[in-house]
């Protein structure tokens, strides 16, 4: 087998695995998260896959969005149809170790995604704070604030990352407490 046609197909396993990937999915996913999940499964390098994921993007087989100021991707029906067609070309193993790593690494983005604190300098002394519980892709809980200072600002986003979900609660039964 010349090396060029072993691209041709390397080209198409990856294509075809991106767009099994994306149907177990079966919703938005930021492209880093995709791309966290199909190197697991099958070591390829940053540039390559972004390569692929324009052909999918250009042949409309993949769609992406803006969502909540966050570009996200989604299998379109025409990549539903594409995959159904075109299965077979996953290798066995490939499609097994996909299955696997799919759970684990899916799991993981879920509950990394699920808390999000950011800050915005406006200017020196002037930082907004967004700090947000998100579940399947709905935000569920959002808080914006402002701090004076860079250090207060990173002490919210820190103290968010590692206690939401005790804050979270706390803040929903003030909010319910009857005065």
């Amino acid at each position: 087998m010349s090396s060029n046609s072993n691209n041709a197909t390397t080209l198409a396993e990856n294509k075809v695995l991106i767009l099994y990937i994306l149907n177990l999915v079966d919703n938005d996913i930021r492209q880093d998260d995709l791309f966290k999940i199909i190197t697991s499964i099958n070591n390829i390098n940053y540039f390559y896959f972004k390569q692929v994921l324009t052909d999918l993007i250009d042949s409309k087989l993949v769609g992406t969005y803006t969502k909540e100021e966050e570009q996200v991707i989604r299998i379109t029906s025409e990549g539903k149809n594409a995959y159904i067609l075109t299965k077979d070309v996953l290798p066995g193993l490939m499609k097994l170790k996909a299955d696997n790593i799919f759970e684990k690494e899916f799991a993981l983005i879920e509950e990394e995604s699920s808390i999000i604190a950011e800050f915005i300098p406006k200017n020196e002394n002037d930082y907004t704070i967004k700090c947000k519980i998100v579940e399947n892709n709905e935000t569920i809980f959002e808080v914006r604030t402002f701090a004076g200072s860079r250090e207060r600002a990173k002490r919210i986003v820190d103290n968010w990352n590692k206690n939401a979900k005790t804050i979270y609660p706390e803040m929903l039964n003030l909010l319910l407490k009857d005065s």
